[in-house]
């Protein structure tokens, strides 16, 4: 990998130090139009290509998917998708990671990522997507150096910015290159079509230590026991849900068009969260929404 900067290749010539490396969409990002659209991707590309060579950090979610399909169309054999395994990836994301990279047709390839050996991470302060994203980055830039790929890229999109992510600024001490940066998620989504990915359609699926509120600990047992109530659910047909763990206590979160249903079966739903090894269970009468926790982290005190 290119000197901490080089990556910067295609991205605005006065990026700092410490800033997002994006490639800049055109003014003129399309709508909805599937010429539009056509023409995006090409842009995109081209500027992927002036980069040389890249390894992309690859979940097999829909905004790395549309990377790797943008950076395979640019780059061929000059890329390679790599997708990390540790106990925070939900069971079955590898699987579809590697559907997506068989359909791009891109080299793929995993390596084991080892946050929970990080105090920061196991700590889940507010900051603890920075731990995580530091070691996924770490191991990246190595095997990028170790391999003689130029960049790091990765699917951070414009949606991304206005959230609480501490994970673009382990992107930016890495030099990582966002190709989607001023892409918004609607976009990305059609993009996703665009190439007929498998994952265009694909519900976010962060970290499972993002279901544990900040502050308390991240350990294996209770990330396995998160996945195991989630996919319990998920079985019954609720493809959009979050566990949130409390303890003994596990709430699960499900989108607004399936809250009715959710808590119709309530009795069924619980007894499978039970099952998981909580002793207590309940669906939130609000439905879920990305970013609760941030936003309680956004909000002022109370006035004394």
């Amino acid at each position: 990998m290119r000197a901490s900067g080089d990556p910067r290749a295609g991205a605005p010539a006065d990026a700092r130090a410490g800033d997002p490396v994006a490639i800049a969409a055109p003014a003129d990002a399309p709508a909805g139009d599937p010429v539009a659209i056509a023409a995006l991707a090409d842009a995109l590309a081209a500027r992927i290509a002036a980069l040389g060579s890249a390894v992309v950090a690859f979940s097999g979610g829909v905004d790395s998917s549309v990377v790797a399909a943008l950076a395979h169309a640019a780059l061929r054999d000059r890329t390679l998708a790599v997708t990390a395994v540790s106990p925070s990836v939900a069971q079955g994301e590898l699987e579809g990671a590697r559907r997506v990279a068989a359909h791009i047709g891109i080299a793929h390839e995993t390596i084991a990522t080892d946050e929970l050996a990080r105090p920061g991470y196991r700590a889940n302060g507010r900051d603890r997507c920075y731990f995580c994203k530091t070691e996924l980055y770490d191991r990246l830039a190595e095997l990028a150096t170790r391999r003689g790929f130029d960049a790091l890229l990765s699917g951070a999109n414009q949606d991304d910015q206005g959230d609480w992510r501490p994970g673009l600024r382990a992107a930016a001490e890495h030099g990582v290159v966002h190709p989607l940066h001023d892409v918004d998620k609607v976009t990305v989504r059609r993009l996703a079509r665009h190439f007929g990915l498998p994952s265009a359609e694909k519900p976010a699926t962060p970290c499972l230590a993002s279901r544990i509120p900040y502050g308390t600990a991240v350990d294996p047992t209770t990330l396995q026991q998160i996945d195991e109530a989630e996919r319990a659910v998920r079985e019954l047909g609720f493809p959009v849900l979050r566990v949130r763990h409390h303890g003994i206590l596990g709430r699960l979160e499900v989108a607004e068009p399936d809250l009715r249903r959710a808590l119709d079966n309530e009795q069924e739903i619980v007894a499978r969260l039970k099952q998981a090894g909580y002793s207590h269970a309940v669906i939130d009468r609000e439905p879920f929404r990305s970013g609760r926790l941030n936003e309680a982290r956004a909000r002022p005190a109370a006035s004394p």
